[in-house]
């Protein structure tokens, strides 16, 4: 079997399980007082503040389509409006329900668009497999850019903090505001809810889950630097392109750490192991060098030795790193690369849902 320690070891990789005093974890007791060691170095390190819950939030419904999907799942649009401290934030949420006696499985579906279906979401189909899916879109909560002043940014984040939220906190904020909704709902099952995207919404989605433990399935579908990919030793992307062309995607300290050269204390591993003991699902594209399918490989597998913690097998694979076509989901996390470039296609959607499938046994 292909030695992934080895590998994590010879680039340089901090280990993840061994605490700030120095032990090892070896337990489960141990890995959960580590588990909120490594979100207190992420908010501080990496991507910021990820912010509290609302004080008070409210679903107010806007629209709903009967007829779309030939009827099969109707269309609703609502509004949820949070109140952090004094103030209230809006924003909309898009939700595709099959009719069904029984609660549903949802996918919450970080977006780039507001638009169902999407060019990255097929909803009848993700429907027509039984799937609810909530969809919002990122710029509906902070606009993909620098502006910390706009929508839930201002109220969210204080960049003149080191720790300051993030655009990638903010949007993964805002994914647990969805799943705040889906609690509320009858029609869910909430015990399977995945949080899922694409490239920078790929680790919002990965941020998301690893930071609330109610998404039992974190699914970050090319997301490279910041996202799956481990740093050290990565190509494409680089830490010092990505300080200089997209800061605002990580807080003020990390943006600082790489411009004067300063290891980061901490690699991409860390993320990986807060999804434990859920389920870690990453997909990669052959040609998308930019955001490395051997590091976002290795992302994954980083995992298993967290996995073991808790008896878990964690990604199963082989002797040499996957190649296009190949889809590893017999364990507890997921990996798979497709041939194409950088793309969220309907390919990585039916992947992801046939592993579902098999964990819900249908």
């Amino acid at each position: 079997m292909l030695d992934v320690k080895r590998m994590l070891e010879e680039r340089g990789v901090p280990d993840a399980l061994v605490m700030n005093s120095g032990k090892r974890v070896q337990t489960v007791s141990d890995f959960e007082k580590r588990r909120e060691e490594i979100k207190n170095i992420l908010e501080e390190e990496e991507y910021g503040i990820i912010p509290p819950r609302p004080n008070h939030f409210r679903a107010d419904a806007e629209s709903i389509t009967e007829s779309f999907c030939a009827g099969k799942a109707p269309l609703q649009k609502f509004k949820l409006t949070c109140t952090i401290d004094d103030k209230k934030f809006t924003f909309f949420v898009s939700c595709v329900i099959p009719k069904s006696d029984k609660p549903l499985p949802a996918f919450v579906h970080i977006s780039f668009s507001s638009s169902v279906p999407d060019i990255y979401m097929p909803s009848e189909e993700i429907a027509d497999r039984g799937y609810a899916v909530f969809s919002f879109c990122c710029k509906d909560v902070t606009e993909d850019n620098g502006n910390f002043n706009d929508k839930a940014a201002k109220y969210l984040s204080n960049r003149r903090r080191k720790n300051g939220s993030s655009k990638i906190a903010i949007w993964a904020w805002a994914a647990m505001r969805v799943m705040d909704y889906i609690e509320t709902q009858s029609t869910i099952d909430k015990d399977n809810v995945a949080v899922v995207d694409h490239s920078i919404l790929g680790k919002a989605a990965m941020v998301a889950g690893g930071f609330d433990e109610r998404f039992k399935y974190i699914i970050s579908n090319n997301s490279g630097l910041g996202g799956a990919a481990i740093t050290r030793g990565k190509c494409g992307e680089t830490l010092e392109w990505a300080a200089d062309i997209s800061p605002y995607l990580f807080c003020p300290r990390w943006i600082d750490s790489v411009k004067d050269g300063i290891e980061l204390p901490f690699d991409q591993n860390f993320l990986a192991a807060l999804s434990v003991p859920r389920h870690l699902m990453i997909g990669s594209a052959e040609t998308d060098t930019w955001s490395d399918p051997e590091s976002e490989f290795l992302g994954c597998a980083s995992a298993n030795e967290a996995y073991a913690i808790y008896g878990k097998q964690g990604l199963i694979y082989g002797d040499e790193v996957p190649k296009a076509k190949t889809v590893l989901d017999d364990g507890d996390a997921l990996y798979h690369i497709r041939k194409g470039n950088h793309y969220f296609s309907r390919e990585d959607w039916l992947v992801y849902m046939d592993y579902i499938d098999k964990h819900l046994g249908r």
